[in-house]
């Protein structure tokens, strides 16, 4: 039998055997894997509180400015990337489904600030250009886009990646619930309290306790 992949291994040195073995810990589904994850990222993260589940093929891009609270999990091929001290931070009981992208994109005015018992469904892209605050008890459904930047495009003489765009902090506020396939554009605030339909589009602030669908998202009644 072929023994290509052994003799490989054997040939590695110490430096990349550390590489290959950190990276089948990092993707193994074992519950001791698992474990592991969890002792080497406590060493690397700016905060990790207690019973922290992590897991695989998770990505910490400088974890340094990534803190974590209590009872977080994070579950499989998850992405976090912190360009700068700004930083991600998640509060205690935060729920990050798989697949989800979190990405503060500026080093310089980004971060992401997520409070406490929060939901974030599989798939969903959320980015902090200049800032993104989300309330405690937030429910985000499946495949959210949250992208709070938009480019001018004015000058039809020049490309228009080199014509700049528009940013601002976004929030969502505590107790929200967005649903499956929304799309947030940077000016696109939503209230405290407010459910905003599958689907939507919201291009505005949407006002508290309001329910809020459609594109661009419109809000048609108030909550209680």
């Amino acid at each position: 039998m072929e023994k290509f992949f052994t003799e490989a291994f054997e040939k590695m040195n110490d430096e990349a055997r550390e590489s290959f073995y950190k990276t089948v810990f990092l993707n193994d589904d074992s519950e001791y894997a698992a474990k592991i994850r969890k002792d080497y990222y406590k060493t690397k993260l700016k905060h990790m509180g207690e019973n922290v589940q992590i897991g695989k093929g998770v990505k910490f891009v400088n974890p340094e400015y990534i803190s974590l609270g209590d009872n977080v999990r994070i579950c499989d091929d998850v992405t976090l990337i912190a360009r700068g001290e700004g930083g991600i931070t998640l509060g205690n009981g935060v729920w990050l489904n798989e697949r989800v992208y979190l990405d503060t994109e500026s080093a310089d005015t980004g971060y992401i600030k997520i409070e406490d018992k929060v939901y974030i469904g599989t798939g969903t892209t959320l980015f902090g250009h200049k800032g993104l605050e989300i309330g405690d008890n937030v429910l985000l459904a499946q495949n959210i886009t949250l992208t709070p930047y938009s480019h001018i495009f004015d000058d039809p003489e020049r490309n228009i990646i080199t014509q700049g765009g528009h940013s601002e902090k976004v929030t969502i506020g505590r107790d929200s619930y967005i649903g499956m396939g929304v799309d947030i554009m940077y000016s696109g605030n939503i209230g405290e309290g407010s459910v905003v339909g599958a689907g939507s589009v919201v291009v505005k602030s949407i006002p508290p306790y309001s329910v809020a669908v459609g594109n661009p998202a419109k809000v048609i009644k108030k909550r209680g």
